[in-house]
């Protein structure tokens, strides 16, 4: 089964962040936020990109699968309840099981790491999409963007790094 990696930028900086995908081996980094902007420095959109072609991982946008606004507004709010309903809604759309599709294509052929802002991957709508993608074959795994050495230090226990190790 192929593995999908998820990452919420969260409590890290851009520095940690891009060091961390580098030790796991990342290709190709997913965003999944509906606006893919951000006050933090180096984690609006052009700016991502521009930091993760500088170290040879592609971009890609998946905005249709992003958190709708009410769904968003629920989860500041800490309604989980609230906003997985509301997600899941959304997931189910002809747009959105689309992208899940070319999501399960993309993370099949290359190494692939959604990101979206949230550190914990249970309070985030990318724990959604983990949960869709089994459907097609793809197996989940969250990754913490603020301590690479961790990842470097137990390389040998990634999914990515076990599938290499059986073939």
């Amino acid at each position: 089964m192929k593995t999908i990696y998820t990452i919420g930028y969260e409590g890290t900086d851009i520095s940690k962040f891009i060091e961390t995908l580098q030790v796991v081996g990342i290709e190709v980094l997913a965003d999944v936020r509906a606006l893919p902007l951000s006050r933090k420095k180096g984690f609006s959109k052009n700016s991502l990109r521009e930091h993760l072609e500088a170290v040879g991982i592609e971009y890609h946008s998946y905005q249709t699968l992003g958190d709708p606004k009410p769904g968003r507004d629920a989860a500041r709010a800490g309604k989980y309840d609230v906003f997985r309903k509301i997600y899941t809604e959304h997931i189910e759309t002809a747009a959105a099981e689309d992208r899940i599709s070319e999501l399960a294509q993309t993370s099949s052929n290359k190494v692939t790491c959604m990101l979206c802002f949230e550190r914990d991957p249970k309070t985030c709508h990318r724990s959604i999409i983990a949960e869709k993608l089994v459907g097609h074959g793809i197996s989940h795994f969250d990754l913490y963007g603020d301590d690479p050495v961790k990842y470097e230090r137990n390389r040998h226990l990634l999914p990515t790094f076990q599938l290499e190790a059986a073939e």
